[in-house]
């Protein structure tokens, strides 16, 4: 519940911003330190403002080492603080996946609880704003895929900062996954469309002071009778618009947390509509997706009047020349949609 329930209205970049201030004027262990974080206040204007609130000492800029940011965030965490840290991009966290995988999501295991690694990891990800293959990636797979970690993806404001917030305050390390085409507005997919800002929308109205949103709870998007369709960060909004535009009732459930996830409540959606549709923008091959299906069918098989669609993003590269080919949009999804339901 929310402590102080005066709203206003926020991007997903200033939500999160809220979500930091929050928590460093809450807890005086709370550090935020990464590239270009501190002075600059981030790439993408994130932590703009904090260092000159709290200091140096407690918002600081790191060298371009992301194994050395986070090797940093796991011992401050084992002894006490609780670091919240950015990786500039998604795709530059493949360096720190050593230290992530193997020390800070095992530290808890391997000192029988003795020590824990607190913290939350920060990083952009996704395309649709012509990075290309370096600046575009969706890696959420790779991280839900490995114990003692939890693995978060908000679509809206309001999530935003209640997922933050929930994320520094966790025990275990939390990969959180930031859209960086959400961050100024919701994205439906029509890239030759006005951007629509987040003051237009009631999710970007966001409560001032501290609440939190829990790490393990699925929100129900839209209701809907004629399928459930399963979906998370920029994808939810991708759906809407599909949905909309098909003219079909479909449930859209928006994950929010990847892992831990909420099983109760897809099955229950899907035992109700009896076809479901996975839809993300990462590859394809062993993509988060196909663990999705995998579930469904363990779990609803009986009840399933129609095979369980797939759609994502390609096998390949995130191409820049070819950026909208890639990225799965509402014709795409909205496809699937009416094959789930002629089925």
């Amino acid at each position: 519940m929310a402590e102080n329930i005066v709203k206003t209205s926020m991007t997903m970049i200033q939500a999160l911003r809220s979500a930091m201030d929050v928590m460093m004027e809450k807890d005086e262990n709370v550090v935020v330190f990464g590239q270009d974080v501190g002075y600059f206040g981030g790439v993408f204007r994130c932590t703009e403002g904090l260092q000159k609130k709290y200091g140096k000492s407690r918002v600081f800029d790191t060298p371009i080492s992301e194994g050395g940011i986070v090797g940093v965030a796991i011992g401050m965490g084992a002894y006490g603080l609780r670091p919240c840290i950015e990786i500039q991009f998604a795709d530059y966290i493949y360096p720190a996946y050593d230290q992530i995988v193997s020390e800070a999501a095992r530290l808890r295991f391997r000192s029988a609880g003795d020590f824990t690694a607190p913290i939350a990891i920060r990083t952009p990800c996704g395309g649709g704003i012509y990075g290309g293959q370096t600046h575009s990636q969706s890696p959420e797979a790779v991280f839900a895929h490995v114990c003692g970690l939890r693995t978060v993806m908000p679509s809206n404001p309001y999530d935003a900062k209640g997922l933050l917030i929930s994320s520094i305050e966790c025990d275990d390390p939390v990969i959180f996954l930031e859209p960086k085409r959400l961050y100024n507005g919701p994205f439906d997919g029509h890239h030759d469309k006005p951007v629509v800002p987040w003051s237009q929308n009631p999710m970007g109205e966001v409560p001032e002071g501290y609440y939190t949103v829990p790490l393990d709870k699925a929100a129900i998007f839209r209701p809907g009778k004629q399928l459930t369709v399963l979906a998370y960060g920029t994808m939810v909004w991708v759906c809407e618009a599909a949905a909309r535009e098909t003219g079909i009732d479909a449930e859209i459930i928006d994950l929010r947390s990847l892992w831990p996830l909420d099983l109760e409540t897809i099955v229950e959606s899907v035992k109700k509509t009896g076809r479901c549709v996975v839809v993300h923008e990462a590859t394809r091959t062993c993509g988060f997706g196909a663990e999705l299906v995998s579930l469904v069918q363990e779990h609803c098989f009986y009840h399933l009047e129609a095979p369980i669609e797939r759609v994502t993003g390609w096998d390949t590269p995130y191409p820049h020349a070819q950026e909208w080919a890639y990225f799965p949009g509402p014709a795409r999804v909205g496809a699937a949609f009416k094959r789930a339901v002629e089925a």
